[in-house]
């Protein structure tokens, strides 16, 4: 047996048994985002195939042909330009630039993260007064939290939700960057702490999907894992009904889970902290701490030097996150003209709850 032969002969029953383990779950998804997704990938590969082929075969061709041994080809030593062939040569990858430009262009505005569904899959549109289901979720260190703001409840590296239902998923992090990734459902969002990002999809298949961090985020970031659940609506009841017989999320409870921690089990939680996200979002669960969004609305007035302060001097500052007012009175203002200041510093400002 020749060695071709021989490696032919091993080569494919190998190559059969490597491709038996591949899951193509990017180009045969269970959402309706994630299969436009994949549809996009392999028009892509195909209109770049349409150059890429000929090129490799006419290489391979010109190199049999025009081989030192073949004296019947032609030889022409003295041959430099054919308008025909530069015209096919230009025109050609001209072309299949249009055309991947064009699908880009369309393609992100279509699956524009942010923008509402509109159909749950080709031929079924989105209902007008179709309200979507809200999923906010936090990556934490290495762990996935998901909020039910609607049902009241909150889960640990699980997250649910029904079929041919649209989904808004409301995303942000407690440290570093990461990113959400649910291949059967949606290709992957960035999660980063004090932002929220949004992602909208929808599964269209019952069944228990991967989602993982598609973004490397530390020690744990391999581990870093979590099951998304595509159920019908009688199954998604009695899982909202099972999560309801967990604890309650505090805000004390949330801090302690913040804690970095590796492969952590299924949590789930029967009730959750009022204002409990939006307090993620603006870095501001602990007791007292401002909030970023009222920091902000402080600079935005102008801040609390002289441009911020109204006619009567005063101003109401929210400090921690329940915005209890403090209202503070300036009498005086120091300068880099004047920087003394001559009023009694017992007298330069007073609180008031």
């Amino acid at each position: 047996m020749s060695r071709l032969k021989l490696l032919r002969n091993v080569s494919f029953p190998a190559a059969a048994v490597l491709l038996a383990g591949c899951n193509t779950i990017v180009l045969n998804p269970a959402g309706d985002v994630a299969m436009q997704q994949g549809r996009l990938v392999v028009v892509s590969t195909v209109l770049m195939l349409l150059i890429i082929v000929p090129v490799i075969a006419l290489t391979l061709l010109f190199a049999w042909r025009y081989r030192q041994s073949n004296q019947s080809a032609t030889y022409k030593p003295d041959w430099d330009h054919s308008t025909q062939l530069e015209l096919v040569i230009w025109a050609a990858p001209l072309l299949i630039i249009i055309a991947l430009g064009a699908v880009t262009w369309i393609s992100t505005h279509t699956l524009d993260p942010y923008r509402p569904l509109d159909r749950i899959e080709p031929g079924h549109p989105v209902a007008a007064d179709t309200r979507p289901l809200v999923i906010e979720v936090v990556a934490l260190d290495w762990k996935w939290l998901f909020l039910y703001p609607e049902q009241g409840i909150a889960t640990v590296n699980e997250v649910a939700a029904p079929v041919n239902v649209p989904i808004q998923f409301r995303i942000t992090a407690s440290s570093v960057m990461n990113s959400l990734y649910i291949p059967a459902l949606a290709g992957q969002v960035y999660a980063m702490p004090g932002m929220e990002t949004k992602l909208h999809a929808v599964i269209n298949r019952a069944g228990a999907y991967e989602g993982f961090s598609a973004n490397y985020s530390g020690a744990g970031f391999s581990h870093m894992r979590f099951t998304f659940r595509g159920l019908d609506e009688p199954a998604f009841a009695q899982w909202l009904q099972q999560q309801r017989t967990g604890t309650t999320l505090t805000r004390e409870a949330y801090l302690q889970l913040e804690q970095p921690s590796e492969r952590e089990p299924v949590r789930r939680y029967g009730a959750v902290s009022p204002g409990l996200y939006d307090a993620i979002v603006n870095r501001c669960v602990e007791p007292g701490k401002m909030c970023m969004k009222h920091m902000m609305a402080i600079d935005a007035a102008g801040g609390s030097g002289r441009a911020g302060l109204a006619a009567a001097n005063l101003m109401t500052v929210p400090r921690g996150e329940q915005r209890r007012a403090v209202r503070t009175l300036a009498t005086d203002l120091c300068t880099t003209d004047d920087p003394a200041v001559t009023t009694p510093p017992s007298l330069l400002a007073q609180s008031m709850p």
